[in-house]
This record gives C-alpha cells, structure tokens and sequence, in this order.
C-alpha cells in the first residue's frame, strides 16, 4: 500500500503529516511511503532525512496523488493553484485519506471526496475513548495551542506576569482568565501558573473543578442544579439560556478584572459559542488581551476577527489561527504519532479494513464508495447522501 504526503498548501501552514521516525515505522510495517518534495521543510525536515527513513521523494503534487492508496495531511483537500486542479480532483478514485477536516464545516470538499469514492476519514471524528488516546490529534494539538497562547498574550499584555519583589515596590501578579477547562484550556493554566500570573478559570462543566484546582487555579463556578453544559464524551454542549444570563453576569466581572483572557471554548461542529460580549470587552481594562483560541470557528469573543491580531481600545484581541503551527517540530511530532497510530489501525496487515462494527474505524469515517456515513456530516449536507 503507498501512503502519500502532499506538501501542506494552506497559507502558512508549518506541519507535516509524517516526520522520518514515523516513516521509519510505516516502512518497517510493508508500506511504501511517498514524501512530496520539501514537504517536510516548514518543520526544518530536509528531503535527506525522509530519504534515509525510507521514503521516496516525489517531485510533484499531481505525481504525488497519482500514485497514493493513501493521502495523509494536515489540512482538509483545498484549489492547489500550481496543478491548475483541486487536490480530490488529483486523487486515485476509490483511494483512502486522512485529514483534520471538520465534515460539517467544510462540505464542499466532503462532497468532492463523495463523488470521487474516496473512502476518507477525519482527525476531527476520532472518538475520545482510552483505545483511541494515542490517535487523539485534536488534544495533542490543542495542549500546544494552550502551552503558546500564554506565551503570546503574555507578551501582548503591558505587565509582568509573576509577582516581584524589586527595589522600586512590590509589582502584584498579572490576572489571567481560562475559558474552557479541555485540553488547551488546562495547559494553559499550567503554563500561566508557571509563569508566576494569578489564574482563573471557567467551565460550563461542574466535573473540571477538581482539575482546575489541582494546578493551582481558581474555579469560576455558575450555580446550577442541572447538568447544563455537559455533553457526550466529556465535550461540552450548548446551554440554556437562563444559564448563559447568569454566565455572562459573573463573567463580566471577572473579565473586567483580568489581564490576560484565553478562550478556549469549541463545540464540535459547530460555531463558536460567543462568551465574550462587546459589553464585557469594553470593561477590559487598557493594556490587557484576549487570546481567542475559538477563532477558527468564528471565535468566542464578539470582536474576534479571526485569522488577526487587533487592537481595540487599547485591549490586544488575537484571533490568530493555526497556533500550534508556530512550534512546527513538536507539533508535526505529535500529529505524525497521531495519524501513523490510526494508519497502523485501519491496516494492521498493511491494507485497508474496514471493521464498521469498531468505534474508532465507524467513528472516524465519513465517506466511503461515494455514500456519506456519518450522521452529522450527513445531517449537515441536509440529509441527502
């Protein structure tokens, strides 16, 4: 079976499907690996060390496609304006790929891949479960994103962050708010806690607070009697909106107190929740920012232009995408583990199988010979598959 690795075309995209270690892994299993040329180079891989871990280098995109059972990438398919084609159109119909694409955002390029049979599965639907941990890229690249975004706004914002003891006085700690207790959330509660800053942090899920606490944290708690805000699989869900008033009344305090905002709240498949009203934004004090780590989706604060840094009075809002992407080694690092370990699931004899009965392998699919099989990404296209 010949696995391919297109050269990522998103702009400033870093990351790369495989790194020479997961190469070396693949090889050893029977698979024939196909590494575009410099594919690897936003991660400082060189052609050189694919070639020394097995792989063959391909010259260009439409040979790349032409000769893969198999396409890993980052990215969902996109126009490759170099071929004059987009990337489905260059695929082998009926061959197997394997992206971040969200299947209920990005429909016309689920469509694409519907009608050109291509049995397709997507990083964004790999279940939550303890058997599919170590395929998890959306927590692997979501503990970067949280790690960098502190980082960032840290250097947004016109204060320390720890408290210091100087010869001028005593400079209290920096006040940083986490929005959303996952992954990203709670990496940055750590990285904020190492930083020396005071940290709070909010959940709609009453079951993070322990978590929370553990790093050092205080939990931001909304009293509720019902379970609102937890949904399957440890997600959150939306809430009702007798909880969102009183959400938004205990948040706009203690953002208007805060120095450094972190967002991290996401609804699988859905627009971000807006949690940060241009009411609360306003009350932010000048010198303090907002690390939006929801831009992809729309953002979870109302003046979020995702995709930009801005200033708004005074207060930095970055929208920025694609965050794990400026730590490119470690991150190509994690999500080449990620997607090798589902490669080496799906084709434990170095084939494709299809087990529908496996969670991970029904959970993950989304297409396969020109019928959409998964339920939201079908309900999204309307119900018609």
């Amino acid at each position: 079976m010949v696995v391919g690795i297109p050269t990522e075309i998103t702009p400033n995209e870093t990351r790369v499907a495989l790194i020479p270690a997961t190469v070396k892994e693949l090889v050893k299993k029977g698979f024939v690996v196909n590494i575009q040329a410099s594919a690897g180079g936003g991660s400082f891989i060189s052609d050189e060390e694919y070639i020394e871990s097995g792989a063959n280098i391909i010259s260009t995109a439409s040979e790349l496609f032409a000769s893969s059972d198999l396409v890993l990438k980052v990215n969902l398919p996109e126009m490759n304006n170099q071929e004059g084609k987009h990337e489905v159109e260059l695929m082998k119909t009926g061959s197997a790929f394997i992206s971040f694409i969200q299947t209920t955002k990005d429909l016309d390029e689920v469509k694409r891949l519907q009608n050109k049979k291509i049995t397709a599965f997507s990083m964004h639907l790999v279940p939550r479960t303890t058997l599919a941990q170590k395929m998890d890229a959306l927590s692997s690249q979501s503990n970067i994103a949280g790690y960098k975004a502190v980082l960032i706004g840290a250097s947004h914002i016109a204060k320390y962050m720890p408290l210091l003891m100087t010869a001028a006085g005593t400079i209290k700690p920096s006040k940083t708010l986490v929005i959303g207790a996952g992954v990203a959330g709670l990496q940055a509660i750590a990285t904020a806690k190492r930083l020396g800053a005071q940290v709070s942090a909010f959940d709609v899920r009453p079951v993070v607070k322990e978590q929370v606490e553990s790093l050092g944290a205080k939990f931001v708690e909304v009293v509720s009697d019902s379970d609102d805000g937890v949904g399957e699989g440890g997600y959150a869900k939306e809430t009702s909106d007798e909880y969102k008033q009183k959400q938004a009344e205990l948040l706009k305090e203690h953002i208007g107190n805060s120095d450094l905002v972190i967002t991290t709240a996401l609804i699988p498949g859905r627009p971000a929740p807006k949690i940060i009203t241009k009411e609360m934004v306003d009350g932010m004090k000048g010198g303090s920012a907002i690390m939006d780590l929801a831009s992809e989706n729309g953002g979870n604060c109302e003046y979020t232009q995702p995709g930009k840094v801005i200033d708004h009075n005074g207060i930095t809002i970055d929208g920025s995408f694609n965050i794990p992407g400026t730590m490119p080694i470690h991150a190509s690092q994690v999500y080449a583990k990620n997607i090798s370990a589902l490669v080496m699931y799906l084709c434990p004899d170095g084939e494709l199988k299809l087990d529908m009965d496996d969670e991970i392998v029904s959970g993950s699919l989304f297409t396969h010979n020109g019928e959409i099989t998964n339920e939201r990404t079908k309900e999204a296209l309307g119900g018609v598959a």
